[in-house]
């Protein structure tokens, strides 16, 4: 009965409508604050050091004298064991999994399982793992895509006390060895896709002693050498043994580490960041204050759950009693799966809403006459009323939005963005023809996911929001760049982070957390931010040469830039890329003697080498050669430049594009060749529009 009462009480919470916000969001200044808190809006602000420190510390208005580490509704909560626990207890019997992946491999509606279904699995494999003899504390790898086995394990993971540690192959099968050898992972579950690949280098990962095959059948498992200490199995098989021997739980402490992940890295080898269940359940109560969900709503999984955004993504909507489904394996399926599942809440990166907004620009130009001209009435009449505070006119959905909107489902009340910046004009469109929020935010692994998020009913755009209630923010100066958070009108530094959601550091390696966390707790995020009006900041640069691309990889520029100079036809070259677009370009300063004997090879007639460098088959040509150096160094594919600028003129000391140790000044080669720059961009952009529409 008390249980019953518990669910109802939690339902009706969820299911209350939000209170009025104000006009800034329905914050108000804590009363209690006093004089060590000025009020900015969105944030306050605090002296870093009592009495003597600078006023620089942003924390958010919702919690401005303590830092949220558990959800205050519920602060019993302390893991993800509990956290699960708590969702099971109040939505039972509410659909929790779904997927659309029969047992034959065919598609079909949408089959789900309810979060008590869920509960018992998660057990199974908990148990399973016992039953194998896997020890408390051990690593279990997860190597494969979205679907609701990888859910189950994760639980089960927290439920005994295992530590859980995300596999993705687009950092390629070396990756893949180097992180299962480093974290000294004993169990990996896999599909049978990449059961092959790992058994192609199973010999150097000893540590290894199980993997248990999702989706594989028993007749067809393949047997390892005696040699190698393996195991396979099926998940299948692994529930069953789980069931017919059953186990208690062994729930972690907030302090025990309750996964690693590993980043793709900049330079050289991935880095595995340790998080504690302390920190992500820190994450997820922090931002439950900003972003609402409901157990009416449905959320569509398709983002890696290798990377942290979709991973807290999970966390929360479990909390809140959410139906999950997971779309096919296929990102070309994807709007298929929208149609079908008809999702309330959408996450995504700027990546794929560039593409949306591609697509449906380069549709309404190619329809032309009242088509055009309607569409451009609509937006432009919901952007004034959006901007003047104002309902838009539903006739505009009518006529023109609700089309757009059934390409999602037609069902969506909130549209997420991460991974990188969104551009201003995509964000505004995304909210004019899909309507309901767009909300924007920032964060990286080592902060457990979430450092700033905009707030619902915010209707400004470029930013990334306030910080969410369990971590604070500072700019630190970056003098050689010229950024102080004394600038005027807006401060300006170093992004820094420190709370309850700041990771335990890089397994194995004092080193490099030494270099990221500092003596008084800040972790230092390498990039630059400002600080708007309202306390709201906005990213600007990146203090290192590594940078983000749109899909969320990461970019070291020199390692590229050292493939690339074996071309024959290069004597210098400048890779530039930034996290609104998705491909790299580059500026190449060519070998004259080498380009000339190739056009003289092909009968190519040019008045100087200015012209030839401007030969679009001479540009074709280079590129060409690129390629195939680029696939001889394994580079990944986001690691290709896709366009190229021939330049005549070599980097010099005199024409200050080089240091006086002969490195490429970035900030000022981004600058010297800025039209070229954008030139390639605007072709890129042209290209990417020309292929077929979703």
């Amino acid at each position: 009965m008390e249980n019953a009462q518990r669910r109802l009480r939690a339902v009706s919470a969820h299911l209350q409508p939000p209170a009025t916000a104000a006009s800034c969001g329905g914050l108000a200044v804590n009363p209690t604050a006093g004089e060590y808190v000025h009020a900015q809006g969105y944030s306050v602000v605090l002296p870093e050091k009592l009495q003597t420190g600078k006023w620089n510390v942003y924390r958010s208005a919702r919690s401005p004298l303590r830092l949220i580490s558990r959800y205050p509704d519920n602060p019993d909560i302390g893991t993800l064991h509990d956290n699960f626990a708590y969702a099971v207890e109040t939505f039972r019997d509410c659909r929790y999994l779904g997927t659309r992946i029969r047992a034959d491999g065919t598609i079909g509606e949408y089959k789900w399982i309810t979060y008590g279904e869920a509960s018992t699995s998660r057990t199974a494999v908990g148990s399973g793992l016992i039953y194998h003899g896997i020890p408390e504390g051990a690593r279990i790898g997860l190597y494969f895509i979205n679907r609701h086995e990888w859910i189950i394990v994760d639980h089960a993971c927290a439920s005994y006390s295992y530590v859980s540690v995300p596999l993705y192959d687009t950092l390629g099968p070396d990756a893949v060895q180097f992180i299962v050898n480093h974290a000294t992972v004993e169990v990996i579950f896999c599909m049978p896709q990449t059961l092959s690949i790992l058994l192609s280098f199973i010999a150097q990962m000893s540590c290894v002693r199980l993997i248990v095959v999702v989706g594989g059948d028993d007749a067809n498992m393949p047997s390892t050498p005696v040699t190698s200490g393996v195991q396979i199995i099926t998940f299948s098989r692994l529930l069953v043994q789980g069931k017919a021997s059953p186990q208690p739980f062994r729930p972690p402490k907030p302090e025990d580490v309750a996964t690693i992940c590993y980043t793709s890295g900049t330079t050289g080898t991935p880095k595995g960041a340790v998080l504690s269940h302390e920190n992500l359940i820190a994450n997820v109560a922090g931002s439950s204050l900003n972003i609402k969900f409901y157990p009416s709503d449905v959320y569509i999984s398709y983002l890696p759950l290798a990377h942290i955004y979709e991973r807290v993504n999970q966390i929360a909507l479990l909390h809140c009693g959410v139906a999950v489904g997971f779309y096919q394996g296929d990102n070309l399926k994807l709007m298929d799966d929208l149609a079908v599942l008809r999702p309330t809440v959408f996450a995504s990166v700027p990546r794929l809403y560039n593409r949306i907004y591609a697509a449906i620009t380069n549709a309404v130009k190619e329809s032309g006459g009242l088509k055009e001209k309607l569409f451009y009435s609509a937006y432009n009449a919901k952007r004034q009323a959006i901007i003047k505070g104002r309902n838009p006119s539903p006739m505009w959905d009518k006529l023109v939005f609700n089309k757009i909107k059934a390409r999602l489902g037609g069902r969506v009340r909130l549209m997420s963005s991460g991974a990188s910046p969104l551009s201003a004009d995509v964000m505004e469109f995304l909210r004019i023809c899909f309507g309901g929020e767009v909300i924007e935010g920032y964060g990286m692994t080592e902060t457990s996911c979430i450092v700033t998020a905009m707030d619902i009913g915010d209707a400004s755009i470029g930013h990334v929001g306030s910080p969410i209630s369990s971590c604070e923010v500072k700019l630190v100066d970056v003098p050689e760049m010229n950024y102080t958070s004394d600038d005027q009108p807006y401060p300006r530094g170093e992004i820094c982070v420190r709370g309850p959601t700041i990771f335990r550091g890089y397994y194995k390696d004092e080193v490099q957390t030494k270099e990221v966390i500092d003596e008084d707790g800040w972790l230092h995020t390498g990039d630059i931010g400002l600080w708007l009006p309202g306390g709201r900041l906005k990213i600007i640069d990146r203090k290192k040469n590594i940078f983000k691309l749109a899909q969320g990889e990461y970019i070291a520029p020199e390692k590229i830039e050292n493939v690339y100079a074996k071309c024959k036809f290069i004597a210098q070259c400048f890779i530039y890329g930034d996290s609104f677009n998705s491909y790299l370009v580059a500026i190449v300063a060519v070998e004259p003697e080498v380009l000339k004997a190739w056009a003289a090879s092909e009968g190519i007639q040019y008045e100087d080498l200015r012209q030839l460098c401007a030969d679009p088959r001479a540009r074709a040509a280079v590129l060409a050669d690129m390629d195939s150096i680029g696939k001889e160094a394994q580079l990944r594919g986001f690691e290709f430049a896709k366009a190229i600028t021939l330049v005549a003129e070599p980097f010099t000391l005199e024409n200050g594009l080089l240091t006086p140790t002969f490195k490429v000044k970035r900030p000022q080669a981004k600058a010297y060749f800025a039209k070229e720059i954008s030139d390639m961009y605007a072709e890129l952009q042209e290209t990417e529009t020309a292929k077929p529409k979703l």
